[in-house]
């Protein structure tokens, strides 16, 4: 069984990446070969560039919090990278979180699922190319999803996900199925 870390890419509050993690583990629970785990990066502290060396010349970390980090990501064999698109871009804290670590990172696979009132694109793109610097191998599958404002309530979170993408359920489906693959293949 390989196993796939659903990484939740916005800290904000009000956000609705939480809401969109949950309907992507529900939709993998029945992917055969993989197993999904969920990781919300506002559950894990990672200061700001608080360690030292850089850790593609020097992976020794100094803090428990990098030590911890890192142990939970070398267990991942994949992972899927929830993102919304803020001001064209991704969330700092996920820019933070990737580079906490390099070497937990590379030759893994990793689908991008965004969203925002586009559907995350441009966020997307960016992601893609950070990805790559790490030499970790993303999907060309990367499923955007986009916010109408009859999706969402007053307070901004969504009404119902499963209605408010379901026609992409498929698609998201697809995408997740190429992290069974061998990274040269997904």
């Amino acid at each position: 069984m390989q196993h796939i870390q659903v990484i939740i890419g916005s800290v904000r509050p009000g956000r609705i990446g939480d809401q969109i993690a949950g309907w992507i583990m529900q939709l993998a629970a029945g992917i055969p070969g993989l197993t999904f785990e969920l990781i919300d990066l506002q559950d894990w502290y990672l200061p700001l560039d608080d360690e030292p060396h850089q850790p593609k010349s020097n992976p020794r970390y100094l803090h428990q919090h990098t030590t911890e980090w890192s142990k939970k990501i070398r267990a991942g064999h994949g992972y899927v990278f929830l993102t919304p698109q803020y001001n064209w871009g991704y969330p700092a804290s996920l820019k933070n979180a990737l580079d906490h670590l390099y070497h937990e990172w590379v030759g893994k696979r990793a689908v991008i699922v965004s969203y925002g009132h586009r559907g995350g694109v441009k966020a997307a793109e960016q992601l893609r190319q950070v990805l790559l610097g790490l030499h970790m191998h993303p999907a060309e599958a990367a499923p955007g999803l986009v916010l109408r404002p009859e999706i969402l309530g007053a307070d901004g979170r969504l009404l119902s996900v499963a209605n408010a993408f379901a026609d992409r359920a498929d698609e998201i489906v697809a995408a997740l199925s190429t992290l069974a693959r061998s990274p040269a293949t997904a």
